[in-house]
């Protein structure tokens, strides 16, 4: 664990200590209905000339998913195309800081992105997450979201003793020292996805080339109306 003398660590793979709590029945104070909403998806996505598609990178920490992520969606912007990358370190600073890193929370931490990417595709985005999540479990919880072949699943593959030695945030040294618990790929296991639409393997090329990669399989999606 952490000693109360480190400083608080801005990132996905921080231990808070914290531990997600589902509510009960009896927590629920109202029944909620679904709103009959008249503007649709598809009205939304001809408005910006785009299909609609949830990016999902996936890999260990320190992989270059985040990077990737961020290259990709400068690009697509120089295109025309209207996107938002939903990264796992802002989320975990923000909208998921009160979960930690137990197999519970991180079940959440996936759910809750998972719908805020549904909700973005239906304004019509392209929605590029970045994000460990490491159990292909909760990745095919996300995936059935959505419809058939909106939701492209990319393994950023990059070998655990690259990653370590990358470490640009120091957590992996921090890791091996005990000072962090519950790490993907140390202390938790890490399942790379089994049929994944697009695999990036960061050591053959520059970010700016996986970049290009990803784009193309994102294209179709660009000027689809």
């Amino acid at each position: 664990m952490m000693s109360q003398a480190s400083p608080p660590l801005n990132s996905e793979e921080t231990n808070r200590g914290m531990s997600y709590a589902p509510r009960s029945d009896e927590t629920i104070l109202t029944d909620p209905k679904r709103q009959p909403i008249t503007v649709t998806k598809r009205e939304r996505s001809m408005i910006k000339a785009q299909r609609p598609a949830v990016i999902w990178l996936t890999g260990l920490s320190g992989a270059g998913k985040s990077t990737i992520g961020n290259l990709a969606e400068r690009k697509l912007l120089a295109r025309g195309a209207h996107t938002i990358l939903l990264d796992g370190d802002s989320l975990r600073s923000g909208l998921n800081e009160d979960l930690g890193f137990t197999s519970l929370d991180r079940r959440e931490n996936i759910r809750r992105v998972g719908e805020v990417a549904k909700l973005m595709t239906e304004a019509g985005l392209i929605v590029i997450c970045a994000l460990i999540s490491p159990f292909r479990a909760e990745r095919l919880v996300v995936r059935r979201l959505f419809e058939p072949g909106d939701f492209i699943e990319v393994f950023v593959d990059t070998p655990l003793e690259a990653c370590v030695e990358r470490d640009p945030k120091g957590l992996y040294k921090r890791a091996l020292a005990r000072q962090i618990e519950n790490f993907t790929g140390l202390h938790q296991p890490y399942e790379p996805p089994e049929r994944p639409e697009l695999i990036l393997r960061t050591l053959d090329g520059s970010p700016d080339q996986m970049a290009d990669r990803l784009i193309e399989i994102v294209q179709p999606f660009v000027s689809s109306f």
